[in-house]
């Protein structure tokens, strides 16, 4: 089976017709949703925090919605129109651009808390014009990344490289333009669940130098005759290991009424059920 890059330039790849097959189908959407949690995960943000996040290749926004779901506001980057077409119809908060970041990023220095893509990397490794040289776009794309980036931040990338070469190639270039940092390969035994997620960091910061993340299913106690997976997994913020507090509490729900009023927009009444929290349906 071809990869997609291998066919056609994303623009075209992602024409009106694929976009909306990519976005109406639900495994996808699971996939691509459980892939964001989990560079979110690696991101290590503040807790009960709200960033302002960059979604490189945000697609239809299936990923900005993860962001939004934790709390986080987001700025999306996409080369296809079709995507950002849909995005827009499915009424996404972020700020949506279109944007081809081989050309580079035209943010404000220190402008991002943090960055994430999925499956979009491998894309700018594709020559697939003479002007379009791999090398050259990834430099542009890291060093201009790298200024966009507070200190201190991280940008994590899931993405499918085709082969060490095209890995090499990418964290060569990403190491040259300042970045440190390395990859995280989720259930490494596994062809099926096995993720890449290059975890670079922007910088040290104030605090202790930055430790890459452990992957998934690589627990150096699990059997050495082969690795352990579980159906599920727990997600845990803080360095006690207790679950995430949701920072969408009622405080935060005033707030973006009040933006979106603001904007103009319509926005429901406030009582005494605003943020008030429902019950599980079953």
């Amino acid at each position: 089976m071809s990869r997609p890059e291998h066919i056609a330039p994303p623009e075209l790849f992602y024409n009106e017709t694929e976009a909306q097959k990519y976005t109406s189908n639900s495994r996808i959407a699971s996939v691509q949703a459980e892939m964001a949690f989990r560079a979110i995960e690696l991101l290590c943000l503040p807790e009960d925090k709200s960033c302002l996040l960059l979604d490189i290749g945000c697609g239809s926004g299936l990923s900005g919605e993860v962001l939004e779901e934790e709390g986080h506001t987001w700025v999306g980057l996409d080369i296809s129109p079709s995507m950002l077409e849909i995005a827009r119809d499915r009424e996404v908060e972020g700020d949506l651009m279109l944007q081809d970041v081989g050309q580079g990023l035209g943010f404000r220095p220190g402008t991002f808390e943090g960055a994430i893509s999925i499956s979009v990397l491998q894309w700018l490794c594709n020559a697939d014009s003479k002007t379009n040289i791999p090398k050259a776009r990834l430099m542009r794309f890291f060093t201009t990344l790298y200024s966009c980036l507070v200190n201190g931040s991280r940008a994590v990338f899931q993405f499918y490289p085709e082969n060490d070469d095209q890995l090499d190639l990418i964290m060569g270039c990403a190491t040259r333009c300042g970045f440190t940092g390395g990859l995280v390969i989720d259930y490494p035994n596994s062809k099926k669940a096995k993720k890449f997620y290059l975890c670079l960091f922007a910088g040290q910061g104030q605090g202790a130098k930055p430790q890459l993340p452990q992957g998934l299913g690589t627990d150096e106690t699990a059997d050495p005759q082969g690795a352990q997976f579980s159906q599920t997994r727990n997600r845990t913020r803080g360095p006690k290991g207790g679950p995430r507090v949701s920072v969408k509490d009622k405080h935060w729900i005033m707030r973006k009424k009040d933006a979106a009023r603001t904007r103009g927009e319509t926005v429901a009444n406030d009582s005494k059920y605003t943020g008030r929290k429902r019950r599980v349906k079953f």
